[in-house]
């Protein structure tokens, strides 16, 4: 097959050769759920395919058209209003299991763990608390799991019991300052309806729609890697939901008509660039760098969590990325104290380029302030993925 075709047609549909979707809620729900971990992604990735800034995003999260939830494997995506219970119920199985089975080593049982839920409920009759604001009225309810909870990541029963209130949708963790890129939150409860919630088998199917439509064609593999299915529920999902063999492709699967509409597309010949974030759809729904790399930059050497690394070794990215009718041409990161795009092309920089980057420029500095990858990420952490741009050839 045609990579470059191929990638100029995954690239068109998800909308980053012009701006596709005339609102945030149909990027997400036509591109892909963005993934939030404290950063910019969610505001990167909406106006790059809608051209919605910040402040229309944080609006549609005020009025719960959107927000972030816990979903696919338990992990926290900005979702369109539509799919909220469509998320919970997939992420319900990876919420908190992990720590439930930690708890319950430490001695909490079960019983303790649903009285403390119902006690959290009545606390949050009064209206939002944070974490913090929510010890008091639990007072003793909430137990302190000593030296061997810390070691093991739980110092409370508290979070264990929000987790699991947030993924059964009886409550929602919402951001303290409105915005999507922080980590401070504080919980109420959920007050709009959520519709009906889907069984097991329902979601399941629906998701395999909705992700291999994101995709235009995966493998069963990338689809197992991005729900955390078993190999059996995923091949259960895609059956139910009507997926069949891309053309004549051995591996990939996709949505009914979706080879012929690759057939009849035609890769551009002048360059459609791209500024995303670095958990961007389009980049994290494969976890397969050779879909989005040229061979000739697989050698490239690049920023990753653990130093420098060629790019055809990350299973993600770990700084920005600049794209090109679905190739990767380069990374990018924001130097906060200088207020401006410190970044790396693989390609001859052209006039069109300069000013993709420096419209996203001002948006960071007018609109975002910063643009961290991650909660974790700030401008002294940055520094050395800064650096290494800089000295990239």
């Amino acid at each position: 097959m045609d990579n470059v075709k191929y990638r100029s047609w995954v690239y068109a549909r998800q909308g980053l050769d012009r701006p596709k979707f005339a609102s945030a809620r149909e990027a997400l729900a036509g591109a892909g759920w963005q993934r939030s971990v404290g950063g910019v992604n969610p505001y990167l990735g909406i106006r790059a395919r809608s051209g919605e800034g910040r402040a229309k995003v944080d609006a549609l999260a005020a009025d719960l058209q959107l927000f972030e939830l816990p979903s696919a494997r338990g992990c926290t995506y900005v979702l369109p209003a539509d799919h909220f219970a469509l998320g919970l119920v997939i992420g319900r199985p990876f919420g908190s299991a992990t720590e439930v089975a930690t708890a319950r080593k430490l001695g909490v049982e079960d019983a303790e763990i649903q009285r403390l839920k119902e006690a959290v409920l009545v606390a949050l009759e009064a209206g939002p608390l944070s974490p913090a604001d929510l010890k008091k009225p639990l007072g003793d309810k909430v137990r302190s799991l000593g030296e061997e909870g810390k070691k093991k990541g739980l110092t409370t029963t508290l979070p264990l019991s929000l987790g699991l209130l947030q993924t059964e949708g009886r409550i929602r963790r919402k951001p303290i300052t409105g915005r999507l890129d922080t980590q401070r939150y504080e919980y109420e409860l959920w007050q709009p309806p959520l519709g009906p919630m889907p069984d097991d088998e329902d979601a399941a199917a629906e998701i395999a729609k909705l992700y291999f439509g994101w995709c235009g064609a995966a493998t069963l593999k990338e689809f197992r890697d991005y729900t955390a299915f078993t190999a059996a529920k995923a091949g259960a999902a895609c059956e139910r939901a009507g997926i069949v063999s891309f053309g004549s492709e051995p591996d990939l699967l996709a949505l009914p008509g979706a080879y012929e509409e690759l057939s009849q597309h035609s890769a551009p010949s002048a360059p459609a660039y791209s500024l995303v974030g670095n958990l961007d759809p389009f980049v994290s729904l494969r976890r397969n760098a050779m879909f989005w790399l040229d061979p000739i930059d697989g050698s490239r050497m690049v920023p990753s969590d653990s130093g420098i690394k060629q790019v055809s070794e990350l299973s993600e990215l770990w700084s920005h990325a600049i794209l090109d009718r679905g190739r990767l041409i380069g990374l990018w990161e924001f130097d906060a104290e200088a207020g401006n795009i410190v970044w790396q092309s693989w390609i001859p920089v052209d006039n069109a380029l300069r000013a993709k980057v420096e419209d996203m420029e001002a948006y960071i500095r007018n609109d975002l302030g910063d643009a961290r990858s991650f909660s974790l990420d700030s401008p002294a952490s940055r520094r050395p993925r800064l650096d290494a741009l800089r000295k990239a050839d």
